[in-house]
């Protein structure tokens, strides 16, 4: 029998830039709880395939979907922008988080139709081509991540932070991040990476290309 051959251990380079180009619904993300508040859209039964309009990433796009349809499932099934991750599915971990109209929103617990005609931006839509976002360096930097499963969402949720508040204190930080888990537990490199991420958005060329 051949041995199978063993997988190249990729660097954390890479593994950032694929997340970047391969990580949600009812909740928006607070800059100042962290917590989420819901939205809803009335849903008939039984309803078929109906026409939605999305902005995503700068784009126009078109689709047919079901009206129950998330917004996860869409950019994930529909637009194959597999940056975003499915977790929990049901709006609590933050893994799914991208940003609509520059909030923090869990997209696996938004309809899609509720971002009709929104701008929707997800980790692909931060990068310039192969050129990683300023806060993605910062995490590739400071370490930011384990497993990295979450660290799709945990970079969007500090777009949306920086946004916010371009110079975080650690209080801002900490609220404004919490409603991202890391299993892992690597919170105080996360709070590194956002800090290192404020510091480098501020250089020339570090512009915040995710604001609205």
């Amino acid at each position: 029998m051949k041995k199978k051959s063993e997988p190249q251990n990729p660097s954390r380079r890479n593994f950032l830039k694929n997340v970047g180009v391969g990580t949600i619904g009812g909740a928006i993300l607070t800059g100042t709880s962290g917590k989420a508040a819901s939205t809803s859209t009335a849903i008939e039964p039984d309803s078929g395939p109906i026409p939605l309009r999305l902005k995503v990433n700068g784009d126009t796009v078109n689709v047919s979907i079901h009206p129950e349809t998330t917004l996860v499932e869409v950019i994930r099934d529909h637009l194959g922008l597999t940056a975003t991750k499915i977790a929990c599915n049901r709006g609590e971990c933050g893994t799914c988080t991208v940003l609509l109209d520059g909030k923090a929103v869990y997209s696996c617990h938004l309809l899609a139709l509720d971002a009709a005609d929104k701008e929707v931006t997800t980790l692909e839509g931060l990068m310039d081509g192969e050129k990683l976002h300023p806060i993605q360096e910062a995490f590739l930097a400071q370490d930011g991540l384990q497993c990295g499963f979450c660290t799709p969402g945990q970079i969007m949720t500090a777009a949306a932070l920086l946004n916010e508040y371009p110079e975080p204190s650690e209080e801002q930080i900490s609220i404004g991040m919490s409603g991202t888990i890391c299993r892992c537990a690597a919170y105080p490199n996360i709070a590194h990476s956002v800090k290192d991420a404020s510091r480098r958005l501020k250089k020339p060329g570090g512009n915040n290309e995710q604001e609205s």
